[in-house]
């Protein structure tokens, strides 16, 4: 029987499809259900055919709430019962937590002291709500940064804190900067209230407090959804682990599916706490653990297991299949990040030649910034690729802002380019301003340039236009005087510093989470000139965009047979590939930053590697570069963690350049190569033939109390210097405002 058939039953012949913890978990009758559902296990088809059962069995789909997290797998969910059990599904209440939430307020309105004509305020709206806010109390933005407020005021109503409840928190904990938020909170909230609005986190949070304080709202919908399932629970936060605990009465049947494994949201405020305690909060819950996979060979299962079972907060499970042969897991560490990209390209252009479809192949990073050197590669091999959540990095907006200034300053003329950095940063050029220069440089029949040069100059422009104007003008003639000369990579940075776009960004990083995702962008900027000076002989800015507007052509080709995918790995979750290529697998880029030393978050990498090796269904490859770019300067590597904790061993002092085996957990499963064009220098060595670091930059003329300055960074007084040799830091408080601590050997100082 075609499991498309539409039954009213679920037939016994279906259930014989399904392996014996499927079935078990499709079949479990009344009482909580906890399903351990690992990588590629098929819990979607587990879910499906639970509702379909509980059909089958007498269980009107009125009484069934299923929710889970995006759209799109409310909708595969939907369509999958449908397939099941025809119209008779339909009754079954669907949706995302978000929706059914939404859904609840608009029909218990009056219950719960809402207008149940009520908008819902999506992130711009709430910071122009918090804006307001910050105006309204004389309080300066630049300190009080509209999405750090908005974050935090997020995160409080994940633990469902109301204004009331935050500011009595922030008094206990005797912390300024919560007493402070608590007031905003308060304001923020109060203006939400008379515009009738609610975001994001009033949804979830509205809700969930309504079922906990009305008794008899609770009764209601208890008995509404004798079923609730919830799909991916790990990554629920507190407020939705509460509203699923409110919606089921005894006999709690309440079935949630996940896997703690692949918890890897906790910067959104998921808590994977939710899933591993599930059997402290319901007694006498039941748990499946399928861990048959359905998607990788043999091989990619082993790695991914001998990573993360070095987790100690984790359910023990371990995914296994029945195909067991399968190509070994690779590694392979390069010179640095350029010859990493080349080899993935043309290992895909291989792949290609030899019968796969583009859309076989993904390539995963842990951070954005690293898209730049792979979409270069890509290009170079004439190779479609999509970025997933992401624009392509020369059409990303921060690297478009550079471009446009260096376009300015070649071609002033370009009115398209000087639009659209004229007030970025801002500089109070507004959009009536912008707007009249355009008109008038129309009428005239010049450039909006030569407009804006003519308004500066006009004794009844406003002063502070003029002066605004004479600003940005002053900085297109600065920029136009040094290209002639300058290299392209020198005038990105000259871009960076004299526009101030890097000190613009550098002070968005406390608060707005994509801060640092632009800077990196920007670093990247500065790598790209780099390597194309390095690979050009005429090395000048206008060459560089030539070769940057080439690319473009090439980036939006689309044929036929998909696009090779590049994303992050945190968007990757979910979604499978014959072939996957894991990039970038570093110290301190993966896992990222100072996660080494804090366990709970170390824990997190490792689930994300964990998610990152279960993608691959047939051939996976660990990449790892030797040295790779910051900002144009090298920083050396090591291998990450996790590739020796899969049982590939990266290369050891004494062993020769070139291909060697490595250490594997069952031996055939595994392959380690080293691939270097170049010899590779030990980590914090320098190379015997470049110049010896200068006087000025060397790390034994610095001092604190010393005024120096850096290339980006610009000036500023060194407050403490700190180990010895190449190993030397020194922490400066730049005039800025930034205060970084910088390995001395690196930092390219001169002294003031």
């Amino acid at each position: 029987m075609s499991l498309l058939k539409p039954i009213m039953a679920l037939d016994p012949t279906l259930l014989a499809t399904l392996n014996l913890p499927q079935r078990d978990a499709v079949t479990h009758g009344e009482g909580p259900l906890l399903i351990l559902a690992g990588a590629g296990s098929g819990k979607t088809r587990v879910i499906t055919f639970r509702i379909a059962h509980l059909i089958s069995e007498g269980v009107p789909a009125w009484n069934i709430l299923a929710v889970t997290f995006t759209n799109k797998a409310a909708a595969e969910m939907r369509r999958r019962v449908d397939e099941l059990v025809g119209g008779v599904g339909r009754g079954v209440w669907i949706s995302t937590f978000h929706s059914f939430c939404a859904q609840f307020l608009r029909v218990e309105a009056r219950a719960v002291g809402l207008d149940p004509h009520y908008v819902i305020y999506d992130d711009g709206d709430q910071t122009q709500v918090l804006k307001e806010v910050l105006r309204e109390l004389k309080l300066d933005e630049k300190k009080y940064k509209p999405s750090q407020i908005l974050n935090v005021i997020s995160r409080a109503k994940d633990d469902l804190l109301d204004p009331e409840s935050y500011a009595i928190h922030a008094m206990a904990q005797n912390d300024p900067f919560r007493q402070s938020v608590a007031t905003l909170y308060t304001q923020y909230q109060k203006k939400m209230n008379k515009a009738n609005a609610l975001d994001f986190g009033d949804l979830i949070m509205r809700t969930t407090m309504a079922l906990r304080d009305l008794p008899d709202l609770r009764a209601k919908y208890q008995a509404r959804f004798r079923h609730v399932l919830v799909d991916e629970y790990q990554d629920t936060n507190h407020a939705q682990y509460l509203l699923a605990k409110h919606l089921v009465a005894p006999p709690k049947n309440l079935c949630v599916v996940g896997d703690d494994d692949q918890s890897i949201y906790s910067f959104r405020g998921a808590d994977v706490r939710n899933i591993l305690e599930y059997e402290r909060d319901y007694s006498g819950a039941r748990v499946i653990k399928l861990e048959q996979n359905y998607r990788s060979t043999q091989p990619i299962l082993t790695a991914a297991h001998n990573v993360i079972s070095k987790n100690n907060y984790r359910k023990n499970k371990k995914l296994w299949t029945e195909k067991s042969e399968g190509e070994p897991v690779r590694f392979q560490e390069f010179a640095d990040e350029v010859q990493e990209a080349g080899f993935v390209a043309r290992e895909s252009s291989r792949h290609l030649a030899g019968g796969r479809r583009r859309s076989d192949i993904a390539v995963f990073y842990r951070t954005n910034a690293q898209s730049r050197v792979l979409e270069d590669a890509f290009r170079r091999e004439n190779i479609p690729y999509t970025l997933v959540g992401s624009v392509r990095f020369y059409e990303r907006m921060e690297v478009k802002d550079v471009l446009a200034y260096l376009r300015s300053a070649l071609n002033p003329a370009d009115s398209v380019a000087v639009k659209r950095v004229i007030n970025v940063p801002a500089r109070g050029i507004g959009k009536t301003t912008v707007q009249a220069l355009d008109n008038d440089a129309a009428a005239r029949g010049v450039s909006v340039y030569e407009s804006a040069a003519e308004a500066a100059r006009r004794p009844d422009t406003p002063s502070g236009v003029r002066g605004n104007l004479n600003k940005f003008l002053d900085i297109v003639k600065a920029l136009r005087a040094a290209a002639p000369t300058a290299t392209a990579s020198a005038m990105v940075q000259a871009v960076l510093e004299t526009a101030g776009y890097w000190v613009h960004w550098e002070e968005q990083t406390a608060s707005d989470p994509d801060a640092a995702h632009r800077l990196d962008n920007l670093q990247e900027l500065v790598n790209a000139a780099k390597e194309f000076e390095e690979s050009s002989e005429d090395k000048t800015v206008g060459a560089f965009l030539e070769k940057v507007s080439l690319a473009s052509g090439v980036d939006s080709l689309k044929e036929d047979g998909g696009a090779v995918t590049l994303m992050t790995v945190h968007l990757a979750k979910g979604l499978e590939f014959p072939i996957v290529y894991v990039t970038g697998l570093e110290e301190g880029l993966f896992p990222i930053g100072e996660s080494a030393f804090d366990e709970k978050e170390l824990e997190e990498e490792r689930r994300l590697a964990y998610v990152a090796i279960t993608r691959a269904r047939e051939l996976l490859t660990l990449t790892s570069a030797s040295s790779r770019k910051i900002y144009g300067r090298s920083h050396w590597n090591v291998p990450s963690r996790f590739v020796t904790e899969a049982g590939l061993a990266p290369s050891v002092a004494g062993v020769p350049l070139g291909v060697h085996g490595g250490g594997a957990a069952g031996g055939s499963f595994f392959r380690s190569e080293k691939t270097v064009v170049a010899p590779v220098r030990p980590v914090g060595s320098f190379d015997p033939d470049e110049e010896a670091p200068s006087a000025a930059s060397g790390a034994g003329r610095l001092r604190a109390g010393q005024r120096v300055r850096h290339p980006i960074f610009g000036e500023g007084k060194i407050l403490d210097k700190s180990g010895s040799g190449e190993n030397v830091k020194v922490t400066v408080m730049f005039d800025s405002g930034a205060r970084k601590q910088i390995l001395a050997r690196y930092a390219n100082f001169e002294p003031v």
